[in-house]
């Protein structure tokens, strides 16, 4: 078995090994961004989404126009993190403070502790890796931290969200406690007071996403020629909630009347200018000609409670939380030097998901992505696929013809086989936005919208996404041979789904004792 994985690892490396030096990676993730919000996906001139430095790293790179993730932030990061498909490393969106003390292996929020780590694969290959913003795949011992998985360095939070001024995320006891971690301590400093806030953004309070900006300009700044190559994830707060965001950015975007749609906007033009920062370093350094930089959202845009959070995801249907195109397939590309020429300012429709990145990185770092560390645990494989031969033309088509889809309940609720998507259960949000959205003078809340997906051609949900991507209409009794093929596949899929527990009150104990008022690491592990 080991001689076969040898000999199929010998044939996936030969082609992408031996053409350059090991690339500098930049893997950058966004956090809920709407598909609406892209400046690539509107029409030049669009005044109110302003990514300049996107929109230029699209035209020169390879836009990714299926890429798919999961729904929820959680799983979407254990699965790149793992490379795994969430039905096969986790499919709950639990905060981090879990513990199921029956199940050493797999009871805890996050990804698995004996599945080996995407840097870990890095770093065995030459690499230095880092870690910068939103972790939220795992809290519980200290193998579920980014060092714990293979970072060098790191600094970011552990949950879904804090806040952007104070750091601060939920409380113990009514004490609040700090999200905010380096490396294998509390970053105790690092954060702002108390005083600090969207309304209070006084001198010496700085905005938690220029914290993680300037840790990556200082990595990118501090490295030299004779240094391993860089291995940089980074995972900006921005443009998930809350909405806060310096106030020169609100300025910008003070003539738009829906508070919720001026803030996300902000953010986003935030974020593509903490980017274009980073990326005028690659440039300056001479590293931007072998860095590949890879950028896509951990799921849809916010669409729900009424538009408060911001996101917008128009034409595509629904939004984060739900199994419509709009919650799952997001924006995506490709850039840097590294990429034939050839390929730059092409957009490539075959599908990628976001636990493919996993393996692609892997095999370019010259390492086989088998995770033998699972497997001698008995948790699931690896299922990221080599997407660099398709990226780089090597190849016309994308490997990946089928995506399961998964849910929070551990059941399968869609699947999609070549250009057919089957959707099965009662979804939400089942309905499309406006091309601006949220506004003032529409009220539609998505949370009340549902659609009933059932398993006959009369109640059905299957759609050709290709000719129809945003879903609107059903081929279930026009095709049924189809439609109950696809059922059928789709109830036949398993997924990995452990007792992750309840909320561990050690958490909070160590919090408020070991830890002084931070988040971090609290279970108690034998051995």
């Amino acid at each position: 078995k080991k001689k076969m994985r040898a000999l199929t690892f010998l044939l996936l490396t030969g082609a992408v090994a031996c053409h350059f030096d090991k690339p500098h990676i930049l893997y950058l993730l966004i956090d809920d961004y709407g598909w609406a919000d892209a400046g690539w996906h509107r029409p030049p001139g669009y005044k109110e989404i302003q990514t300049p430095t996107f929109n230029e790293l699209v035209s020169e790179g390879v836009e990714l126009d299926r890429h798919y993730v999961f729904k929820y932030c959680s799983p979407t990061r254990s699965a790149v993190q793992s490379g795994r498909n969430p039905i096969h490393v986790n499919v709950q969106n639990f905060d981090p403070t879990n513990l199921n003390p029956n199940d050493p292996v797999s009871g805890y929020s996050g990804i698995p502790r004996n599945m080996t780590g995407m840097a870990e694969h890095m770093k065995k290959g030459g690499y230095s890796t880092h870690m910068v913003g939103k972790w939220d795949a795992g809290m519980a011992t200290p193998q579920h931290t980014p060092k714990g998985r293979g970072y060098d360095t790191s600094l970011f939070y552990f949950h879904h969200m804090n806040d952007y001024w104070t750091m601060v995320q939920e409380s113990c006891h009514g004490i609040p406690i700090v999200d905010l971690f380096d490396g294998d301590s509390p970053a105790i400093g690092q954060n702002n007071s108390r005083n600090c806030s969207q309304s209070n953004q006084a001198p010496g309070c700085k905005y938690e996403d220029d914290l993680f900006t300037e840790r990556i300009m200082d990595i990118v700044d501090g490295w030299k020629p004779t240094d391993p190559p860089l291995f940089i994830f980074w995972a900006p707060h921005t443009v998930h909630n809350p909405l806060q965001v310096p106030q020169e950015y609100v300025d910008k975007f003070s003539y738009i009347d829906d508070y919720a749609r001026m803030m996300y906007h902000a953010m986003t033009n935030y974020v593509d200018t903490a980017v274009g920062n980073v990326t005028k370093i690659l440039k300056d350094k001479g590293m931007w000609n072998n860095t590949l930089m890879v950028m896509h959202a951990d799921n849809g845009g916010p669409i729900y409670h009424n538009g408060s959070t911001g996101g917008n995801n128009y034409p595509l249907k629904g939004g984060k939380a739900s199994n419509w195109e709009g919650g799952i397939r997001v924006n995506a590309f490709v850039s840097g030097g590294v990429l034939p020429p050839e390929v730059r300012g092409t957009k490539k429709e075959g599908y990628i998901c976001g636990w493919d990145w996993y393996t692609t990185f892997a095999l370019l770092a010259g390492v086989d992505p088998t995770d033998e560390k699972a497997e001698a645990a008995g948790l699931p494989p690896v299922d990221g696929m080599n997407m660099w031969p398709y990226i780089s033309g090597q190849v016309d088509k994308s490997p990946r013809t089928r995506i399961e889809v998964g849910d929070c309940t551990g059941m399968i609720e869609a699947l999609i086989e070549n250009q057919y998507k089957i959707v099965v259960g009662n979804i939400p949000q089942a309905g499309w936005t406006g091309p601006q959205y949220p506004n003032t003078t529409v009220s539609w809340n998505p949370d009340h919208t549902f659609q009933f997906c059932g398993n006959t051609t009369e109640t059905g949900c299957l759609y050709n996404i290709f000719d129809d991507p945003g879903e609107h209409n059903s081929l279930a009794a026009d095709q049924p041979e189809l439609f109950y093929s696809m059922l059928s596949n789709l109830s036949s899929i398993k997924v990995f789904n452990p007792d992750r527990g309840g909320v561990s009150p050690e958490a909070c104990k160590m919090a408020l004792g070991t830890y002084g008022h931070y988040w971090g690491p609290f279970a108690h592990l034998d051995g």
